[in-house]
């Protein structure tokens, strides 16, 4: 495993590579380690990349992953949960030092916050649906109450490309309970996350007949400016990558790894 980073060897890191750093750069790594805590915007929605357990722990891939980066820098961690809406939001605002919350990577979020590279997560756009409805292919979304949670971005294609009527909401948990309702005929989301539903007895009846579209990875960020934290958690995901854990952590929470996961391994652990 990489060894821990400390400010220092991440400021040396930067200076290797001829990127000069502003005087905020330093700050957020500082302020950890002032603080003695690492913030961590985390979703508890989202079983099971970050979830709550039956005492109110935050679990999940996610949180393991956040939890990960607090040892290496040697501090305790602190969970702000965050939805679509308002992740990008807290990170900018620096109610949060990290956002590790199931964002997909786009360019318009990469001008609002700092996606770190490499990616270290990769999911598609799918529909979970009730076998009853007979959904088989994405035009049968034409004029059909479809839910989705607001500030995702394939909202918008579903709504413009397939004709679907989005009904917005803030969390999955108010989305599913509108699903099981009635409320709407299908819920367009990650087809990780729908994978993850699948196997659970409550959605027996449900099924995700679509082909999945729009394969796209998951960054995780800091704010904008911090170079420093930057590079140091750009050397963590590739830590990740390298020895397996998020493979080992997908087969922990029952999740099949991706083909992502399986190929970025591969050629980093290789």
């Amino acid at each position: 495993m990489m060894k821990q980073l400390t400010l220092g060897t991440a400021a040396a890191v930067v200076l290797g590579l001829g990127v000069q750093a502003p005087a905020a750069q330093a700050d957020v790594m500082e302020t950890i380690q002032e603080r003695g805590t690492l913030v961590v915007g985390i979703r508890a929605d989202y079983r099971p990349y970050g979830y709550l357990d039956s005492d109110g722990n935050n679990i999940g891939i996610e949180p393991e992953l956040a939890r990960d980066v607090a040892e290496r820098l040697g501090v305790d961690i602190e969970f702000v949960p965050v939805v679509a809406s308002n992740r990008m939001e807290f990170l900018q605002q620096g109610r949060i030092d990290l956002m590790i919350a199931t964002m997909t990577d786009t360019e318009e979020r990469r001008r609002a916050v700092y996606i770190v590279e490499p990616n270290y997560y990769s999911s598609g756009t799918n529909v979970l649906a009730p076998k009853s409805v007979g959904f088989t292919q994405w035009e049968d979304l034409r004029g059909r109450p479809i839910c989705g949670i607001q500030g995702a971005f394939y909202n918008r294609k579903t709504q413009e490309e397939f004709g679907a009527e989005i009904v917005a909401f803030t969390g999955t948990a108010e989305v599913l309970t509108a699903l099981q309702q009635g409320r709407c005929q299908g819920f367009v989301y990650d087809d990780s996350f729908i994978n993850a539903r699948l196997q659970e007895e409550d959605w027996a009846d449900y099924e995700m007949p679509m082909e999945t579209i729009d394969d796209a990875s998951w960054g995780l960020a800091v704010a904008p400016g911090e170079e420093a934290f930057y590079q140091f958690m750009s050397e963590t995901i590739t830590d990740w990558h390298a020895s397996g854990k998020i493979i080992e952590l997908e087969e922990k929470y029952g999740v099949e790894p991706i083909p992502f996961t399986r190929r970025m391994h591969e050629e980093l652990g290789g």
